[in-house]
């Protein structure tokens, strides 16, 4: 069972601009290649998605997952009938949401979206983090982190550069022993 972080961000470490636009991430891929996305969803039982990047999602010409996504949102009652058996809304504490999605099944959760990763970070319930750099400095927009009342420690385990361009690095919480 883990939660994992797989996510780009601007060098100066935001998510998306202020108004939430992604156009930065759009950059050269002469290889068609994915970076490793499909490798990574592999392993990946369901997602776990707030309702802001739920609602960016619903943007996109289509919908991107093979896998279930669970809706984090305590005010989102229903969801949009495009997305019926994809995706469903998951509410109350993170801590209960984790272990009733762990008991139907789902042992590995893809955690996306910055306030959905920061509350989980705050409950120490990040595994691993994958984050892609993009070689752009937005100056403002949304963060990954935000502010946190303690440290938390992960170590490194690989660095991947794609295309001269963007850097992947990946990290595993580092726990006491």
């Amino acid at each position: 069972m883990a939660n994992y972080v797989y996510i780009a961000t601007s060098l100066d470490g935001f998510i998306a601009t202020e108004n939430g636009g992604l156009d930065w991430l759009e950059v050269p891929n002469p290889d068609k290649s994915d970076y490793g996305y499909a490798d990574f969803i592999k392993g990946i039982d369901a997602l776990v998605m707030g309702r802001n990047t739920f609602e960016k999602v619903l943007t996109f010409d289509e919908w991107s997952y093979n896998k279930p996504v669970f809706v984090l949102s305590n005010t989102l009652t229903k969801l949009p009938e495009s997305v019926a058996g994809k995706a469903e809304i998951v509410k109350g504490d993170i801590a209960s949401v984790i272990h009733k999605l762990n008991q139907q099944g789902y042992k590995n959760l893809y955690i996306d979206g910055g306030k959905v990763i920061q509350s989980f970070l705050r409950e120490d319930l990040i595994d691993e983090i994958i984050i892609t750099r993009v070689p752009v400095l937005l100056g403002k927009g949304i963060p990954l982190f935000g502010e946190s009342e303690h440290s938390i420690m992960f170590k490194h385990t690989k660095t991947e550069v794609f295309n001269n361009m963007l850097v992947k690095s990946y990290y595993v919480r580092k726990r006491e022993s």
